[in-house]
C-alpha cells in the first residue's frame, strides 16, 4: 500500500493540494447544520417570534449550499485526475508492449494488455482521483459530526464512537479474503483474454469456458462475503439508532437534555453512516486496487517518468 500511495503523490501531488484544501473545508461544515437544526427545533418551544427562526433557516440554507458548491469542485477536480491516470497506465501499457518487439513473448499477451487498456486502467485511475480527498473527506465528516454531537450531549457521542469501531474490525477482518478472490478473478480473466489472442475460437474454447465458469464462481463468493458483512454492519447502524433514541429519551426526562439535541443526534447518526458506508467502501476499493497496481506493475515494468498533470479548468 505504502508503493502504491507513494506513486499517487509521486505523479499527483500537485493536483492534490488544492483537493486537500476543499475537502478539510467541506469536512469542517458538515456538522454545522445539525447546530442549526438544534436551534430551530428548540426555538419552536420557546415562544419566540417568527423573524429569528427565518434567520436562522437562511443562514442554514446558505451553509448547505456553499457546502454543495464546494463538494461539486471537490468532486470535479478528483475526476479530473484519476482521468488524467487512466490516459496513463493506457499509454504506459501501450508503449512497454510496442516496445516488447514482435519477436518477444509479451505479443502473446494481447489478451491481458486489451483487459488493462479497457477496465484495469479504469480501476485504478478512478480510485486515485479520489485517494486522498475521499478518505479524508468521510473520516473529517465523521470526526466533526461526533465531535459537535460529543460536545453537545457528551453519552450520545460516546454511543456514536462505539458504533464505529466493530464495523471498522469486521471490514478489516473480513477484506483481505475479498482481496484474495479478486487477484483470482484477474488472473483467471487475463489467462483467458490471452487465449482468446492467441489461437483460433474453437481451438481454445473449452478452456475459455472453463476459465468462465471459474469467473462465474468467484463473483458469487465476492458477492456472498460482501452482502453478508453488510447485513452485520447494517444491524449495528439499527442498534445504534434505538440506543440514541432511548438514552437522548432518558435523558430529556431526568431533565439533562433537550428535544432539539436529541433531533440534532439522530440525524447526526445518519450523517455518521453516510461517511462511514464511504470509508468502508473506500477500504475496499483501496484494498482490491492495491491487488491490481501489483498486477498492472507486473506487466508495464517500473515506471520512469511522472504522470502529466490533469489540465486546468
Amino acid at each position: 500500500m505504502t508503493d502504491l500511495y507513494r506513486a499517487i503523490w509521486r505523479h499527483t501531488g500537485r493536483q492534490q493540494l488544492l483537493v486537500i484544501l476543499l475537502t478539510l473545508i467541506v469536512a469542517a461544515l458538515a456538522a454545522v447544520p445539525l447546530d442549526y437544526q438544534k436551534r430551530i427545533i428548540n426555538g419552536m418551544g420557546e415562544g419566540r417570534d417568527f423573524e429569528p427562526l427565518l434567520v436562522l433557516g437562511l443562514e442554514m440554507v446558505l451553509v448547505i449550499l456553499v457546502s454543495l458548491v464546494l463538494k461539486a469542485l471537490l468532486r470535479y477536480r478528483s475526476e479530473i485526475i484519476g482521468e488524467s491516470i487512466i490516459r496513463h497506465v493506457r499509454t504506459l501499457g501501450v508503449k512497454r508492449a510496442s516496445a516488447a518487439g514482435e519477436g518477444d513473448q509479451r505479443q502473446d499477451d494481447r489478451g491481458t494488455l486489451a483487459n488493462i487498456v479497457s477496465s484495469e486502467s479504469e480501476a485504478v485511475g478512478r480510485f486515485v482521483g479520489g485517494s486522498i480527498a475521499e478518505p479524508l473527506l468521510q473520516a473529517g465528516t465523521l470526526v466533526s459530526v461526533i465531535g459537535y454531537i460529543a460536545v453537545m450531549q457528551p453519552m450520545l457521542g460516546l454511543v456514536a464512537a462505539i458504533m464505529v469501531l466493530p464495523q471498522a474490525v469486521l471490514v478489516i477482518l473480513t477484506q483481505s479474503k475479498v482481496n484474495e478472490l479478486v487477484r483470482e478473478r484477474v488472473v483467471v480473466l487475463r489467462g483467458a483474454l490471452d487465449t482468446l489472442s492467441a489461437g483460433g475460437l474453437d481451438a481454445v474454447q473449452s478452456a475459455v469456458l472453463e476459465d468462465f465458469d471459474r469467473l462465474y464462481d468467484n463473483r458469487r463468493r465476492i458477492f456472498l462475503w460482501k452482502t453478508s458483512v453488510k447485513m452485520v454492519l447494517g444491524m449495528i447502524n439499527g442498534a445504534a439508532l434505538v440506543a440514541v433514541l432511548v438514552f437522548g429519551g432518558w435523558l430529556v426526562i431526568q431533565g439533562r437534555g433537550d428535544v432539539g439535541s436529541v433531533v440534532a443526534a439522530t440525524v447526526g447518526l445518519g450523517r455518521i453512516q453516510g461517511p462511514w458506508k464511504e470509508l468502508i467502501a473506500f477500504f475496499r476499493s483501496m484494498s482490491v486496487v492495491r491487488v491490481q497496481f501489483e498486477l498492472l506493475r507486473s506487466f508495464t515494468g517500473p515506471e520512469s517518468r511522472p504522470i502529466a498533470p490533469a489540465p486546468q479548468g
